[in-house]
């Protein structure tokens, strides 16, 4: 089994930039009902994830901002507070099981540090429950 067997490319995940505003990452994130997304920079390399919380903490220690004023203030001024550490794509598979005991995705990576896409803890636990489905019908 391969990091790659999970991978969801770089093409269908939403992703922000460094330079993505606070508004925009607010409006992107609701539009798509996520709590987290991957930021990736101008050479394409995984920079870090934003969060709901991340967002909420600069608010919260942001005196008198408003709407508007989140337009003024982009990502990477804003503090991240977790670290979605990423995985490469030749990575072992208990490497991203590792990881994705704690996060609700995996940023895959190429050996250049070049984002690549995502592995997402639910299709990990969906083909868990498929191969104990399998084992209890006696086919494995």
């Amino acid at each position: 089994m391969k990091v790659a067997f999970f991978l969801i490319p770089k093409s269908e995940v939403v992703c922000l930039t460094p330079k993505t505003t606070m508004r925009q990452a607010l409006e992107r994130m609701e539009r798509h009902s996520f709590a987290a997304v991957p930021l990736v920079d101008e050479q394409g390399c995984y920079a870090g994830t934003i969060t709901e919380g991340d967002l909420l903490w600069k608010l919260k220690n942001t005196p008198g901002l408003e709407l508007n004023g989140m337009e003024k203030i982009f990502l990477n001024d804003i503090a991240i507070h977790a670290i979605n550490k990423p995985v490469r794509i030749d990575s072992r598979i208990v490497d991203l099981l590792t990881l994705a005991s704690g996060q609700n995705f995996v940023p895959v990576v190429d050996d250049q540090g070049v984002f690549i896409g995502i592995v997402r803890r639910r299709e990990i636990i969906e083909y868990c429950v498929d191969l104990i489905k399998e084992k209890e019908a006696g086919r494995i």
